[in-house]
């Protein structure tokens, strides 16, 4: 956004808001400054709205000076920034939060929540899947890192792991293992790319390696992260439906997403609201016992959200 002077990107440190709040401020204003939001005990541990806000709540005076134009946050640590900002400097700061707060919306100039969480408002924009930092630029330029066959498909395999609605364990994975070998075993055409997650255990990446016996490559977790090369070499990708934000990340690239559904722990309406409406739109398509070609836009959401933030700031201005 032109003319701004300084912009804030705040979350409690957790690399998957960093990702979310840095892919929307970058289009904003390329010069944000990253932010960490560390509370004192209770604020720690209660949501926003149960104790006062004051600068006291706060472990480190990082908001104490050069204050924002425009601040994003994400997560409930970061709300207490937004707040106690806002309360501050009421309308010289513009307050952005991506998610749902779980609480009053007008606590901010904009929401930014995702359409499978049907949460709605006069100043909340809805986001398709994820906000993310990938863009195509990113993957186009990720150097090379390892080689792979230069008359195969490549399909990249990307894995998450157990959390509150799904299951994940070793008859589960042995499940899409077989699956996925049984693609090669046809005319031997597909070379297999396995990028597990922070959350993949590693019984599972054993296995895996105990399978694949050196025949296609797997991140050890040691050498340098292969996701961005990953998504540059694939032609497709097989991705473990427990998460939004690895669907939403590759689906920048336009090319097909198979997603490997795993059974539920409890039924959840948000992932259900997502995997409808990603296949709805086109973008992905459960993994069965096939890999094949299909064409849709790519989604990227955080320049899409920015266009409509840097509008509507315009307006306001010039109101």
């Amino acid at each position: 956004m032109n003319n701004t002077k300084n912009l804030w990107a705040v979350t409690d440190g957790s690399q998957g808001m960093i990702s979310q709040v840095n892919g929307l401020a970058r289009y904003i204003e390329i010069n944000f400054q990253e932010k960490k939001v560390e509370l004192k005990w209770p604020w720690s541990i209660l949501p926003p709205g149960f104790l006062p806000i004051s600068k006291n709540i706060f472990k480190s005076n990082f908001h104490r000076k050069n204050f924002p134009d425009i601040i994003i946050t994400c997560g409930r640590k970061s709300i207490y920034t937004s707040l106690y900002l806002k309360k501050l400097l009421k309308n010289k700061i513009i307050s952005i939060h991506i998610q749902n707060p779980k609480i009053n919306n007008n606590n901010f100039d904009f929401v930014i929540s995702p359409n499978h969480d049907q949460y709605y408002g006069k100043n909340v924009i809805n986001s398709i899947g994820a906000l993310h930092n990938i863009d195509i630029e990113k993957i186009n330029n990720t150097k090379k890192l390892f080689d792979v066959p230069k008359n195969k498909k490549i399909v990249t395999i990307v894995l998450g792991g157990e959390n509150n609605h799904y299951y994940f364990d070793n008859l589960i994975f042995n499940k899409l293992i077989n699956k996925i070998f049984n693609l090669d075993n046809i005319d031997n055409k597909f070379f297999f790319l396995f990028i597990p997650s922070r959350r993949t255990p590693q019984n599972i990446i054993d296995d895996i390696n105990k399978n694949i016996k050196n025949q296609y490559y797997i991140w050890n977790n040691k050498d340098e992260n292969p996701y961005l090369y990953s998504l540059k070499i694939a032609d497709y990708f097989i991705v473990t439906s427990d998460s939004t934000s690895m669907i939403s990340e590759v689906s920048i690239t336009g090319k097909p997403v198979f997603v490997f559904h795993l059974p539920f722990k409890r039924k959840s309406i948000r992932f259900e609201n997502f995997h409808k409406e990603f296949e709805e739109k086109g973008i992905t398509r459960p993994f069965n016992n096939d890999i094949y070609n299909w064409t849709y836009e790519p989604i990227n959401e955080s320049k899409r959200i920015a266009g409509i933030i840097n509008t509507r700031i315009l307006e306001y201005k010039n109101e």
